[in-house]
């Protein structure tokens, strides 16, 4: 589908707001019509955004609203499938049978949240294939996280109760996203994501509880994966080239550093419980702001690590890529199926016509 064929989709649905809108045009093909007529889409666009409901594909929308759900929305998409690797790295691994289950339950999830989101990037006008070409070649980008090793069996709790946790703390707020395809998407993930943060949680309780060498695994994972997780929420309000406007338009209601400091706030009474430390010196709770402070973030490695320059980029990469050039087969007979199928449909439909 392309862009152009969902954008002018609004003048000729009655009852929506651009269709309204664009009944306000001075005349065809006047230089002043064009100009009223855009001032009046965008004028029903802002209202429909103010008033928290929701726009819809087919509903006009700003070209810069358009690019930045389909950029956001593509590096999250991006983001559930490269993130089923650091952990299906261990499902053979597994040190029990329940423990393989829900592991493979939960990269199944990954798999499903990516296609969702996908679908969702498809409404805007892009097309699959496009996105995973830009990927592919890393025009897009995905999580920073997803390019540190999972190194021994607790990273992959620690991934559970603190990437997934941070992933739920960004997500849920994403539930009332003012576009529609991606709100809707985001509460099911958003579901499954707890339920894959509670995995972790209580992965990394019974290693806490274990032998002394299982607590001590605990706790160099938790170490590792801390300073990343918070990076998940990106830089700095200062530093955020999209945030602002993302707010304005009510695809994001937070900022960066407000859901950051609503994870930290969340984690610490979670850790107590587990018996296990965050490794920051600097985090206190400070009774005046009633959050926590904690320590700088090192923005350096987070940089170096959207430049490709991390400890599993490249690894990651070429493994999705791989996966992709071994799929095409698979993709090829789905699509041969259905032509089939649809030629096969039309030709029943066509029969009583041709007995007439």
């Amino acid at each position: 589908m392309s862009t152009a064929a969902v954008q002018p989709a609004t003048q000729g649905v009655p009852g929506t707001a651009a269709a309204g809108a664009a009944g306000a045009q001075e005349g065809p093909g006047s230089a002043p019509g064009r100009a009223t007529d855009t001032a009046a889409l965008e004028g029903a666009f802002d209202a429909t955004v103010a008033a928290d409901e929701r726009i819809e594909p087919r509903d006009w929308m700003p070209d810069a609203y358009r690019s930045t759900l389909t950029r956001q929305m593509a590096q999250h998409a991006h983001s559930e499938i490269i993130g089923m690797q650091p952990e299906a790295n261990w499902i053979a691994r597994a040190p029990s049978l329940r423990r393989k289950a829900i592991l493979m339950a939960k990269v199944q999830d990954e798999a499903g949240h990516g296609l969702y989101l996908y679908s969702a990037v498809e409404t805007l006008g892009t097309g699959r294939d496009a996105l995973l070409d830009k990927l592919h070649s890393g025009r897009q980008k995905y999580s920073s996280i997803f390019n540190y090793p999972t190194l021994t069996w607790a990273d992959v709790g620690a991934v559970g109760w603190l990437v997934d946790g941070a992933a739920i703390t960004n997500q849920v707020p994403l539930c009332r996203c003012s576009y529609g395809p991606y709100a809707r998407a985001m509460i099911r993930i958003c579901k499954e994501e707890s339920f894959h943060q509670r995995q972790g949680y209580e992965l990394l309780l019974a290693l806490s509880r274990g032998t002394e060498a299982q607590h001590a695994m605990a706790q160099d994972a938790v170490n590792r994966w801390w300073w990343p997780s918070l990076m998940m929420f990106g830089p700095p309000d200062g530093e955020s080239a999209h945030s602002a406007q993302s707010m304005a338009w009510k695809i994001k209601r937070h900022s960066n550093d407000e859901l950051r400091q609503r994870f930290v706030d969340t984690c610490v009474p979670q850790a107590d419980s587990l018996g296990l430390g965050l490794p920051d010196p600097d985090l206190v709770w400070n009774e005046q702001r009633g959050h926590y402070d904690f320590g700088s973030i090192d923005w350096t490695e987070f940089r170096e690590v959207l430049a490709g320059n991390g400890p599993c980029n490249e690894q990651r990469l070429n493994q999705r890529r791989r996966a992709h050039e071994e799929g095409t087969w698979v993709r090829d007979a789905a699509a041969a199926h259905a032509r089939k199928h649809s030629t096969g449909a039309g030709a029943a439909r066509q029969e009583p016509e041709a007995m007439a």
